[in-house]
């Protein structure tokens, strides 16, 4: 229904979409922990005064969000859900393949955030480096191993923005990793997990001159060196090819 006031037009909730904002504010802020039933339907129909088909599209909508699950049968009803980043990843995609975004411009914001992480980074001590330092470590164990070292590079990738200590940021970069490691499984399956052995052997190195200037204290050189590796990440993977997240996501 929509109320209208001269040349505008004001759209009022249905009240299936009102009792689905309620118990979303619920579960997002805590009062309703992931992994906790909700109240039976007959309880919250109760509760807030609705039927029950009206109720049961709240439901779909808290489930079309990922936010609760429903189980049917004897024993179902709904259980919270904590929000899934992929989900909202999957929503950016979508999003940036309806524009053909090309996919260098996923490959090249994710260095401006991560660049400008490290420039951040001045004086990091020791104790905040260590769980970067500790991936690096693990890296380098897996170098014999291409699936395991794509799983530890994009862990890497996200712990350079979490040092930042700004979480918005660091989950815009985690939104763009994961269209990222959707383009890499990709790649890999076109060309062979084996053939990434040289270019993992060059990120290894990136990764250690890395630490190596952090711990230095030069997070200016960090910046600029970790650019230049990005950069030939992107042409590694990429090139000057017009890929678009339309061809990596349908």
């Amino acid at each position: 229904m929509a109320a209208t006031n001269g040349s505008s037009v004001v759209r009022v909730p249905k009240a299936g979409e009102l009792v689905a904002g309620e118990l979303r504010r619920q579960i997002v802020t805590g009062e309703i922990s992931p992994g906790d039933p909700l109240p039976s339907e007959t309880v919250l129909m109760e509760r807030y005064g609705v039927s029950r088909p009206t109720m049961r599209e709240a439901f779909r909508i808290l489930e079309s969000e990922a936010i609760i699950t429903v189980l049917r049968g004897a024993h179902g009803g709904a259980r919270a859900l904590a929000p899934d980043a992929s989900i909202a990843a999957r929503n950016l995609g979508l999003l940036l393949q309806f524009q053909g975004v090309p996919l260098a411009d996923v490959y090249r914001t994710r260095t401006e955030i991560e660049v400008a992480s490290v420039q951040a980074l001045s004086g990091v001590s020791a104790k905040r480096l260590a769980p970067l330092v500790e991936l690096v470590d693990q890296a380098g164990e897996a170098l014999d191993d291409p699936l395991a070292f794509a799983r530890i590079d994009t862990q890497i990738h996200q712990a350079i923005v979490d040092l930042s200590g700004l979480r918005t940021l660091a989950v815009l970069a985690g939104m763009l990793l994961n269209i990222m490691d959707a383009h890499n499984d990709l790649y890999m399956s076109v060309h062979g997990a084996e053939n990434e052995w040289q270019a993992d052997q060059h990120a290894y190195r990136a990764y250690k001159k890395l630490v190596m200037h952090l711990r230095a204290g030069d997070a200016t050189t960090a910046a600029e060196a970790w650019r230049r590796h990005l950069k030939k990440v992107e042409q590694h993977m990429v090139g000057d090819s017009d890929t678009t997240l339309v061809e990596l996501l349908s």
